[in-house]
């Protein structure tokens, strides 16, 4: 079952009581006070780790608690601390207080141990409060209470490359075909109901890693349809490919403008990620129409037909467009890396998107780098 949202009440341990006791042994009539301090509670660490892709292994699971201190006992003995507890979690989760709805952690890397909320410290035993005006304190501290956090975690997928599209777009399908991702693909709306990701190969040292959301609808950032709940799947994809169906009774023009819409009400930082197109479905009509839709597409979002695709090896029968890259030349903010008609059922320049995509997720790279 795939889990991104789960909300759990997180306390630490409570800290031992320090001890009152005196030392009695034959021949030592004033051994005077002993009492030893009692040992700290346990804390509550989060550990990212990548063998596991989901949060379900944490719902259900209401409260979770670390080990209370063991108090301290005669003799000086210090009392044992708590043991932490290790909520495991995947990359990508966030950790939102629930009262207040600030993320207190963003755990992305993977092997990270880090420390949430600590154990109570503590009580002193009697030993420590001796002094000349009291020779025999029967006072100690108790220890210091945990801490007791309600939070929600939230689990945001990372991947180099987020596929956005109305649903039945034909996203699944693309997935399956160029990655390891195998979802459900089927000939109706929302076939997707939740997250994927894939690792699509370039060759046997180069991949990048492909994430399919449920299917964008007008009004997604208002809560309509499925798009709002995953859309914040797609905030940590470092570029997005905006899927358009040519067989849809929508205008490719439409289509395309309101996914630019929806992604910007619900997300600037979203919105102003680099993104290219990909034109879908093409088999289901013949060369002359999808070429007529394609140039008509292209005249309306200012962009001009050209012959940069066929280094990929695109088909050159279908006309596409593609950003001219140079040694310095930044890439586009508002315009496509490139525009090429696919078709995943009949294999139409998929080869060419595998390896577009991965000199688009390059070139980002290297330009977040540079700056």
């Amino acid at each position: 079952m795939f889990v991104d949202s789960v909300e759990l009440t997180i306390s630490s341990g409570k800290g031992g009581a320090g001890s009152i006791s005196f030392w009695t042994e034959k021949f030592v009539s004033k051994g005077g006070p002993d009492g030893g301090d009692g040992g700290r509670g346990g804390s509550v660490l989060f550990k990212v780790d990548n063998n596991t892709d989901t949060l379900s292994g944490l719902r259900g699971r209401n409260h979770i608690k670390a080990e209370n201190g063991r108090p301290g006992e005669g003799r000086k003995c210090y009392g044992r601390k708590g043991q932490d507890t290790v909520i495991t979690v995947p990359p990508g989760t966030t950790v939102v207080d629930m009262e207040t709805g600030e993320e207190l952690l963003d755990l992305l890397n993977e092997g990270d141990v880090v420390p949430f909320i600590e154990g109570g410290k503590g009580g002193l035993g009697n030993m420590h409060f001796k002094s000349s005006s009291n020779q025999r304190p029967t006072y100690a501290q108790p220890g210091l209470p945990g801490i007791t956090k309600q939070v929600r975690l939230e689990m945001k997928l990372i991947a180099d490359v987020g596929l956005v599209g109305y649903p039945n777009v034909g996203k699944s399908t693309l997935i399956a075909t160029l990655s390891n991702a195998r979802p459900q693909v089927a000939n109706y709306e929302f076939t997707t109901l939740t997250p994927k990701l894939g690792v699509v190969h370039m060759g046997d040292y180069d991949s990048y890693m492909m994430a399919d959301i449920p299917g964008i609808i007008e009004g997604a950032s208002d809560g309509r349809g499925l798009g709002l709940e995953f859309l914040k799947h797609i905030e940590r994809t470092k570029t997005l490919l905006l899927m358009i169906d040519a067989a849809n009774y929508r205008e490719m023009k439409y289509q395309y403008e309101t996914l630019l819409v929806e992604l910007q009400r619900y997300s600037e930082t979203l919105s102003a990620r680099k993104h290219a197109i990909a034109i879908t479905k093409i088999d289901a009509l013949s060369q002359d129409e999808v070429n007529a839709l394609t140039e008509t597409f292209l005249a309306d979002i200012g962009l001009e037909a050209n012959d940069t695709m066929n280094k990929y090896k695109a088909d050159t029968k279908y006309i596409s467009y593609g950003f001219k890259t140079d040694f310095g030349v930044k890439l586009p903010e508002e315009k496509p890396f490139f525009v090429l008609p696919i078709s995943s059922v009949a294999h139409l320049n998929t080869e060419a998107l595998r390896y577009a995509i991965g000199d688009f997720v390059k070139n980002v790279k290297e330009e977040n780098e540079a700056e």
